[in-house]
């Protein structure tokens, strides 16, 4: 059986993106992140972004490489303390920033897969976050209504993958990552392990490849990690 779904690599499978889209890319932290597909969109010139990701990277990898060149012009994320090239871009009012709580963002991003508009939760209720937002009550509580997340284009990684898309994630990085991948209209992915359909047990699938609208085999992965922390 035959898919139409697998690309070349990274450069082919960004066909498409243009200035001004939104995109969501899948990892926490600097774990999990596509990094091949980052790297293109870097060297592709894209700019004037919308990126929703739940941190920023780090300076000089992961979304660092996009705001290194200028062409992150919006981030929404909920964290993003180890970059202090995002601090400083956002404090001379070159980046616009919108905070979301984590899980907020995650469930942002099913609905917008799930075709769900919008959702209430309690999360920010009397914050800023409930800003400029439709506040009900609902059993004597209070919820904020939150608008879902449907991206141009998310980008995301798995540990393995079929050439119809059907995905396994590996440890840690089945974090954003199956969520992102569904809010993309498009959505691209990049595998460890490229396999042939049928060789993914039905029921190890994290993912469906209903989801998934390009895919390819990833390489030279640097795997980097924030913080390393040993013993003395």
């Amino acid at each position: 059986m035959k898919s139409g779904k697998v690309v070349a690599g990274a450069e082919e499978a960004i066909a498409g993106v243009q200035d001004g889209m939104t995109f969501c890319f899948g990892g926490f932290g600097l774990c999990g992140i596509p990094e091949n597909s980052i790297a293109a969109l870097r060297n592709s010139g894209v700019k004037n972004l919308t990126c929703v990701s739940n941190n920023a990277g780090v300076d000089g990898f992961g979304l660092g490489l996009l705001l290194e060149r200028g062409q992150i012009r919006k981030m929404v994320s909920s964290y993003v303390g180890e970059n202090e090239l995002f601090e400083r871009l956002y404090l001379e009012g070159k980046l616009e920033v919108e905070f979301t709580p984590q899980g907020t963002l995650a469930e942002k991003l099913r609905a917008g897969g799930a075709g769900i508009p919008a959702f209430f939760t309690p999360t920010g209720v009397g914050t800023k976050v409930a800003e400029g937002k439709e506040v009900r009550e609902f059993s004597g509580r209070k919820y904020v209504l939150e608008n879902s997340i449907r991206a141009d284009y998310a980008f995301v990684k798995a540990w393995k993958g079929d050439k119809f898309g059907n995905l396994v994630f590996r440890k840690t990085s089945r974090n954003f990552n199956p969520v992102a991948a569904m809010s993309g209209k498009v959505t691209v992915v990049e595998v460890e392990h490229l396999v042939e359909i049928g060789e993914i047990e039905p029921d190890q699938v994290h993912l469906p490849g209903v989801f998934v609208q390009r895919i390819f085999q990833g390489r030279d992965y640097e795997k980097r990690i924030e913080n390393l922390t040993v013993s003395p």
